[in-house]
């Protein structure tokens, strides 16, 4: 059984976006930087875990520009913001990985984990099994156990998932608690 007193400096987390570092928009999109909104607790929750992790990396699904309701300038615009205010506050976010494919079947689209796996391209000292995904919905679950991560389910959008649950290691309220967990075991 997985806990956190597995972790250390060498481990990466890698992070959903929409309902576990921003506001998700119920059957929708978030098509612009107006439409942005970062959790209050997110903020805070990033340079913790920057001193808990090794690596941070964002791995979402942005079906929005692949059904051409935004363009990928849009993602950017946000994505370039997001890393800004979060710089602000004192984080980093390492890299960003998005897949605009619409096929739910696509290597690259979660639950897949192609995402994972240009991470580890991209940063090869990335080992799954040092690896935490934390998400909010199943389908992150599911990718973090396709790159044999382990996993952390944040009940911000879908509280009414059942846990335990065999896809689901740890459960926490939101970003904030999971990250002051992992500082309280990186400094006991």
């Amino acid at each position: 059984m997985f806990n956190l007193n597995s972790i250390d400096r060498g481990w990466t987390v890698f992070l959903d976006r929409d309902g576990v570092i921003n506001h998700e928009k119920e059957n929708d999109y978030i098509l612009n930087w107006e439409e942005f909104k970062f959790y209050d607790e997110s903020l805070a929750a990033i340079p913790l875990l920057n001193q808990c992790f090794n690596r941070i990396i964002v791995a979402t699904n942005q079906k929005g520009i692949g059904k051409g309701v935004m363009p990928l300038s849009a993602l950017q615009a946000i994505h370039h913001n997001m890393l800004q205010r979060i710089e602000i506050a004192g984080g980093k976010i390492d890299r960003i990985y998005f897949c605009p494919d619409l096929e739910d079947n696509s290597p690259n689209r979660k639950p897949q984990h192609g995402m994972a796996l240009k991470a580890q391209l991209d940063f090869p000292e990335i080992d799954f099994s040092k690896s935490i995904m934390v998400g909010n919905r199943m389908s992150d679950m599911k990718f973090g156990r396709n790159a044999g991560m382990h996993t952390v389910f944040l009940a911000t959008t879908h509280p009414e998932t059942p846990f335990p649950d065999p896809h689901i290691d740890l459960r926490f309220t939101n970003l904030l608690s999971f990250a002051e967990a992992c500082l309280d075991t990186i400094k006991s």
